[in-house]
């Protein structure tokens, strides 16, 4: 690895959104981390390389690598009917544990939906589109995943299950739903157990309130004239759709052991990375991962994440044998104006951690 082009990369990332990044990468030569940009807005010191992060749909990632643990365990089958392991939402009987990890149900994303007629239905606040001053003012709201996965199943489908994809956070819900119900214990418990034990991951948690452990970097909102400070917040709103709390180290543990085959058997493994196409160029969708195709013709195994003011990436080679990840803090606001930035840096980094040079 080049550790200079690493650092550049790094630093050609700050803009008038992002406001810090750390990153750090592994392959056959080693280990680098490196920071740039600042911790907070107006601040001199650069974000912590080991900071807390909260992680957005990283969270994905986590939740189906428990399922297929617990499926080779034989306490739920991949195929099983939802509705027969959950059967007081009345889920459509079609509907499998395989659709939910896939995203293929097509049920109604209870964070909303934008249609392909432009139309938008919304489902609970959020901080993006029409919603986010709602958000704002109740950012320390505790839902329970019951209530976001009655709220979706209220509303109708997105397309009969199995007839298309849809990236819906009320599949994960579900899918946290799944583990309490089959293991009678909590998801935070079972993934102690199945993952952060085993790993000595000890700086990843499901949070239960608004509160994030030192050190972080700062997370912002821009509401009108006013950026409000967002690094604590409520995460609940979003459940397992992107609400746990991990650091760069943690997230690169957790991508090189799944892909290096330490937490699945061979077969599980298969079928989490086996692509199904999303209709996003260069980006299928296995089973809680994304399957990425870069420019050069390499595969990655991906997921990314934002949750409002802060962001974390997740890529690795198909063996775990390099892998990249990486923590952002910005300024967020409803109007997604920070994505463009944010889309660029994926690039910058996937291009110079997985390109051909």
């Amino acid at each position: 690895m080049d550790a200079k082009h690493l650092q550049q990369t790094i630093e050609s990332i700050i803009d008038s959104g992002i406001i810090g990044v750390t990153a750090r990468v592994t392959d056959a030569h080693g280990e680098w981390t490196g920071s740039a940009g600042a911790a907070a807005l107006g601040a001199d010191a650069k974000p912590p390389v080991d900071g807390h992060i909260r992680i957005g749909s990283n969270t994905k990632t986590f939740t189906a690598t428990m399922v297929l643990q617990l499926v080779a365990e034989g306490r739920l089958g991949l195929d099983d009917p939802v509705a027969a392991h959950l059967p007081e939402f009345g889920v459509d009987a079609r509907i499998t544990v395989r659709m939910l990890l896939q995203q293929t149900s097509g049920l109604f994303n209870f964070t909303g939906e934008v249609y392909e007629d432009g139309s938008i239905v919304l489902g609970v606040p959020v901080p993006y589109g029409p919603g986010g001053e709602a958000w704002l003012d109740d950012r320390f709201k505790s839902y329970r995943p019951q209530e976001l996965a009655e709220l979706a199943l209220a509303r109708p489908p997105r397309f009969a299950p199995g007839e298309g994809w849809s990236y819906s956070n009320t599949n994960y819900v579900l899918a946290r739903l799944l583990i309490e119900r089959v293991t009678g214990r909590s998801v935070q418990a079972e993934l102690e157990r199945l993952v952060l034990a085993p790993l000595g991951m000890a700086h990843t948690v499901v949070p239960t309130d608004a509160e994030i452990a030192e050190p972080h970097a700062r997370a912002y909102y821009r509401n009108g004239e006013d950026t409000v400070d967002v690094t604590r917040q409520n995460p609940s709103w979003v459940s397992a759709g992107g609400d746990m709390i991990s650091t760069t180290a943690d997230l690169r543990t957790f991508i090189a052991a799944l892909t290096g085959g330490d937490l699945l058997p061979a077969e599980l493994r298969e079928e989490m990375f086996t692509p199904r196409p999303t209709g996003i160029p260069g980006m299928d969708y296995g089973l809680g991962v994304f399957v990425l195709t870069t420019a050069d013709g390499a595969t990655v195994i991906s997921h990314n994440g934002a949750s409002v003011g802060h962001a974390a990436l997740m890529y690795a080679a198909p063996d775990g044998s390099k892998t990249l990840t990486a923590a952002l803090n910005c300024v967020d606001d409803a109007n997604l104006t920070v994505a463009a930035a944010f889309k660029g840096a994926q690039q910058r980094l996937l291009e110079t951690v997985f390109g051909a040079a």
